[in-house]
Formats: structure tokens, C-alpha cells, sequence
């Protein structure tokens, strides 16, 4: 039994990985989170509290953190500012968490000799034509294109090299994009459901042909516990399921499994340096660990994920309104 630390354990992807860890071993939890509006303890509601316990916090805030890192075996690293949207309106909180934070916990990870493991995002590689047959790989170039991207890009370079001039015991994995339960509603998915179980239509920026390549959240904390628990240090593994879908096939998708026309949604205009594609191999992550994803097919999870938001609306009822609003303001 491990003791790990997980940073932004209450937001969607880290409390997903939370309830993996929980069900899947033995080891004991404490999340950090400075509970912002993407941070929410009712993510972590149900599970044993002998497994896991919650301190909020900063990771940019050395003492809370050093005292952290020094109890624990292993830390795992989900805590950023991951809004596209929000990084173009306000950078500074992104340099603030995804820099600075996460110079604060691997300075505290070298000095306490801590297993670290870093999550970042395939938006580091810029993005690959439409029509491009090309994926990412682990060896493509960084070429990011947002505030959000470039902060994720400049974490992971601090990560390797911490590994190579001080000896970090660091692995990193760079995901496609998540989906499936817990996430807030001001995200893609989620926020057509909702909006479809209020009875409202679909909103799609511009002609929604932009691609995405999509993961279960499951499916990407399995890969992380296979990287944390086999992968090799200093060594980078991207996380994909070969989900890749355009925007307009997703809405699509949604409005189809919940009863809906097809085409009964309303476009917007296009956000500034929207990417076009985004595309994982994960062959290395395949081959060398022997990972496979549970929801290889992306109807199966969508269908999973509708059902959850429609059984789990005492959890995301109370940040709709302010959530839609906000983007009425933005005229989106």
C-alpha cells in the first residue's frame, strides 16, 4: 500500500482518478485542491475516508506543499487551469498554477528523493491539419497555440528537465481530450447534454468541423496507474483511445442517443485560434505497459456519460445557471 498525494484530486479528471485508485487498489489518497469553481467535494462524496482525505490548497504554496510531498510515496500531478476560453480572457492564473505551481512541487518532489508523475495534454503540439493522416507521437514538436497550451508546454519542459540536470523520478503523459463523468458543465460535452435535458439547443462554434480525439476519463486513469505503477522514469507516454470525432459528429451523436433531431442545434461564432485537429498515437503506452481502453468505442461512452448526467443532477444543477450565463454574456 502507497500513500499518494493527488493535486486537483476534486476536479474532473483528478476525481475520476481518484475513484479508480479506490477501486482498483489499496492505496491511501490525499487530495489537494484549491476548490475553485472547476474544484467540487461532492466529486468525491461516497468514498472511504480510512482511503481518502481532502486538504485545500495552493500548489503554488511551498510550506502546504513540502509538508505534503514529504508524507506521501508518490505524487501525482492533475492540478492546472485548463479552459481555453479563460486562458485567452485572463492568462495570469495559468502562469500562476501550471508554472509556478508546478515548479513548487517537483523543487519539493527532488528535495524529498518522491516518485512524480505529471499530467498534461496533447494541446502542447499545436494542432495537425484536417486532412493530415499524421498523429502526435511522444517525438512531435511542442508548438502551442493558447495561454492555456503554452503554460502546459513550459510545465512539461520544467518536468524533464528536472529529471535531467537533478534526478526527478518523473514520468509525464500527455492526454486527448477527456470525457465522461464529474466534468463541469462549461465543457463541450457536458454542456450539451445539460443543455438538451433543459430543453435547450445545442450551441456548436463555427462550422463544428474541428476534431478532437476523445477519451473516457476511466480509460485515461488506468493509463495513468499503469504509468505511475511500470512506466519508465524520465520517459514521456501519450494517452489516447482512437476516439477522434469533429465537433459536429459529437452533437450530433448526443442529440441522436437522447431522442433528439439530429440537427437541432444553433452554431457561433468561432473562437480565436481555434485548433483544427488534435490526434493521438499511443502505440508506445500500448506496447510497452500492455494498455488497453475499456471504452474503445466512443458511442458506448457517450451513451455512458449521458446516463450519468441525467442520474447525477443534484451534482451538476447548481454551477449550471452561473455557467450559462457567463456564456450568454460571452454571446456564446
Amino acid at each position: 500500500m502507497g500513500q499518494i498525494l493527488v493535486t486537483g484530486g476534486a476536479g474532473f479528471i483528478g476525481s475520476n482518478f481518484v475513484h479508480f485508485v479506490v477501486e482498483h487498489t489499496d492505496h491511501e489518497i490525499t487530495v489537494l485542491d484549491k476548490l475553485t469553481y472547476a474544484g467540487n467535494l461532492e466529486s468525491l462524496k461516497g468514498l472511504p475516508s480510512n482511503r481518502v482525505r481532502v486538504v485545500q490548497g495552493d500548489i503554488a504554496d511551498g510550506p502546504v506543499v513540502e509538508e505534503l510531498v514529504q508524507s506521501h510515496d508518490i505524487v501525482v500531478h492533475y492540478a492546472a487551469e485548463s479552459h481555453n476560453d479563460n486562458s485567452l480572457r485572463d492568462p495570469r492564473p495559468f502562469l500562476d498554477t501550471n508554472i509556478i505551481g508546478t515548479y513548487t512541487l517537483i523543487e519539493a518532489a527532488r528535495k524529498h528523493n518522491k516518485r512524480f508523475h505529471h499530467i498534461s495534454t496533447d494541446e502542447v503540439y499545436g494542432d495537425l491539419e484536417l486532412d493530415d493522416p499524421e498523429r502526435f507521437t511522444e517525438s512531435t514538436p511542442y508548438n502551442p497555440s493558447s495561454p492555456y497550451s503554452s503554460t502546459k508546454a513550459g510545465s512539461d519542459l520544467l518536468v524533464r528537465a528536472w529529471v535531467r540536470s537533478f534526478g526527478l523520478q518523473a514520468t509525464i503523459s500527455n492526454c486527448s481530450n477527456n470525457y465522461g463523468p464529474y466534468q463541469h458543465v462549461e465543457k463541450f460535452i457536458p454542456r450539451q447534454i445539460t443543455n438538451i435535458l433543459d430543453g435547450v439547443r445545442p450551441k456548436l462554434y463555427g462550422g463544428g468541423l474541428n476534431v478532437r480525439d476523445w477519451i473516457h476519463a476511466n480509460d485515461h486513469s488506468s493509463a495513468v496507474l499503469a504509468i505511475v505503477d511500470r512506466g519508465r522514469l524520465g520517459e514521456t507516454y501519450l494517452i489516447g483511445a482512437d476516439g477522434e470525432r469533429n465537433n459536429k459528429d459529437v452533437v450530433e451523436l448526443i442529440l441522436e442517443h437522447m431522442g433528439q433531431s439530429r440537427d437541432a442545434y444553433d452554431h457561433v461564432v468561432d473562437r480565436p485560434g481555434h485548433d483544427l485537429r488534435y490526434a493521438i498515437d499511443s502505440t508506445k503506452l500500448r506496447t510497452e505497459l500492455g494498455w488497453r481502453p475499456e471504452f474503445s468505442n466512443f458511442e458506448v461512452g457517450i451513451k455512458d456519460t449521458i446516463e450519468w448526467y441525467r442520474n447525477n443532477e443534484q451534482w451538476w444543477r447548481p454551477q449550471k445557471a452561473q455557467t450559462e450565463a457567463k456564456y450568454k454574456n460571452q454571446g456564446q
